[in-house]
């Protein structure tokens, strides 16, 4: 089979973002009509953010539980694919009755984030005014933004304390801002490889992933949402980078070697089998994401730093309260264990580093469930 003659599944015109008339799901809605002030100023003048939840809350409210998505993750931790969700729960393994996440014990809440396109209000969101979409116009968020719309989000449930925030990745990032800028809103804390700031070699490869997007002829600065088309090839492109960072190499070398992919001829314009790979996780984002949500909360990432007018990582970390759980994956080379060493350090009520053993990379986080369950019946008890 040559590469040319693949199969082409259309696309979507306007990229995989969630828009109003597409089925709801198991999506909830937080909406405000008060301006939200940004941390590097301006505001956002009224925001929706899209959640869903799991069991029951206490009539005290004191075993609410909040769960942090990654990049290109959004509220739907677990549950079966279906109208309103193109994929099956991240976290599917970790959320239900019996599960470590008990939700007979429990009540489990997970946002779409502030920025993301599942819902919440993002790029492709249309402005409040009636001008159409966001687009290139969205403003520069931080995690410290994206914390402050969940804690409104928090309060409108009547939470004021969480027994439980948990995230990974980026959402390990809005947990530890969580924990830094509200302790007494956070009882138990598990941070899973993730850092206190964006290290320089991140910020390199999420610049990598950007310039592809932004490259893209169909990015036209962001305002391509009602144009007909999207950067599919870019964010496609963007999303080949960041997946081969999400692996470790022995894994891709074990699972694909040089192995070309079935019936195609690597010498006659055909793929390898890694290759192909990565050309399915591409095209599977693009059909579920959208680019201007990608460039927003990457830059939001690169723009993480916990000791930012704060004094420094470790004052900031010294304001941590919360029973704390820091964990990293051994063969992550995205967010090396290092960095999750330096968490339990400066934090106080962490202890010695943990490490969840893996041959995925940091993907291993979201893979090994039994692992991070553990991590978490230890917290919760």
């Amino acid at each position: 089979m040559n590469a040319t003659a693949r199969p082409e599944v259309p696309l979507p015109p306007a990229g995989g973002a969630w828009r109003e008339g597409d089925p709801v799901g198991r999506r909830q809605w937080y909406v405000t009509q008060h301006p939200l002030p940004l941390e590097t100023g301006g505001q956002l003048p009224g925001i929706r953010l899209a959640f869903e939840t799991w069991g029951r809350l206490a009539p005290d409210a004191s075993n609410a539980v909040l769960v942090l998505h990654a990049l290109t993750g959004d509220s739907h931790v677990a549950g079966t694919a279906g109208p309103g969700h193109p994929t099956p729960g991240w976290w599917d393994g970790l959320v239900g009755p019996g599960l470590a996440l008990d939700t007979d014990r429990w009540f489990v809440v997970a946002p779409n984030v502030l920025g993301g396109c599942q819902g919440s209000t993002g790029p492709a969101s249309p402005r409040t005014d009636g001008r159409g979409p966001w687009g290139g116009a969205f403003p520069f968020l931080t995690q410290r933004d994206q914390v402050a719309a969940e804690a409104g989000l928090a309060d409108a449930l009547g939470v004021g304390r969480w027994a439980l925030v948990v995230g990974g990745s980026m959402g390990g990032m809005r947990a530890v801002e969580w924990a830094v800028s509200y302790p007494e809103r956070v009882g138990a804390l598990l941070l899973l490889a993730t850092a206190a700031a964006a290290g320089a070699e991140q910020i390199a490869w999420t610049n990598t992933q950007l310039t592809a997007i932004r490259s893209d002829p169909d990015w036209h600065g962001g305002d391509y949402h009602g144009t007909g088309r999207a950067p599919h090839t870019g964010l496609g492109l963007a999303r080949r980078i960041a997946h081969v960072t999400y692996r470790s190499e022995p894994e891709l070398a074990i699972r694909f070697g040089r192995t070309a992919q079935d019936a195609e001829d690597p010498f006659a314009g055909g793929r390898y089998r890694i290759e192909s790979y990565l050309d399915h996780h591409a095209a599977k984002l693009v059909r579920r994401f959208d680019a201007g949500s990608y460039v927003v909360l990457s830059e939001a990432m690169n723009a993480h730093d916990v000791g930012r007018a704060r004094g420094g990582v470790r004052a900031a970390l010294g304001r941590v309260t919360a029973r704390t759980l820091v964990a990293g994956v051994d063969s992550d080379r995205l967010y090396p264990p290092s960095q999750q060493a330096e968490l339990a350090a400066l934090i106080p009520s962490a202890d010695r580093l943990r490490v969840i053993e893996s041959p995925y990379g940091h993907d291993g986080f979201l893979i090994e469930t039994g692992q991070v369950g553990a991590l978490v019946r230890e917290l919760l008890g």
